[in-house]
């Protein structure tokens, strides 16, 4: 394979916590006394691996895509995004060989439910769950990751080409 046709593509989102779960992480539900505050349902982790999809084939970002001044995005489910975002992709050509996210969460602990967020993940684009690694990082009790103001989450997606 010509190396020059493999894509890799960093991604990256912040959110801000809210008062009341449940928290919504990777495309599923964990039992929380925060959530995530956002125009759409604010899936730090999906927003993350989108931009990530997006950027390595160079066809922008997620707020390009999806803004956040229009109405039809309020609330919308950040896994239809992330398919649409992904169908971009597999029709220029681009399939992903894995993806490599952390989710950076002071609470809760995140360790329990990275393997159903993996698998959530792996359904939602139609891949292996051994395509996603997913890592938890706490901030330490530093800055607001660790204060408990916000979530953050990272994602590096590897592309190979599909012909």
């Amino acid at each position: 394979m010509n190396p020059a046709t493999i894509r890799i593509g960093i991604g990256h989102d912040t959110h801000r916590l809210k008062p009341g779960g449940p928290l919504r992480i990777g495309g599923i539900e964990i039992e929380h006394s925060h959530s995530l505050r956002g125009h759409s349902d604010a899936d730090v982790l999906l927003h993350a691996i989108t931009d990530a999809l997006l950027g390595a084939v160079a066809l922008g970002d997620i707020g390009e895509l999806f803004p956040d001044n229009l109405e039809e995005n309020r609330g919308r489910d950040s896994a239809d995004m992330l398919k649409l975002a992904y169908q971009r992709v597999t029709d220029n050509g681009y399939r992903i060989s894995n993806l490599d996210c952390i989710v950076f969460a002071q609470q809760p602990k995140l360790s329990p439910h990275k393997r159903t967020i993996a698998a959530r993940i792996a359904e939602i684009l139609e891949i292996q769950p051994d395509q996603v690694g997913v890592k938890a990082k706490t901030g330490e009790g530093v800055g607001p990751i660790g204060q408990q103001e916000a979530m953050m989450a990272e994602c590096i997606a590897l592309l190979y080409p599909s012909k």
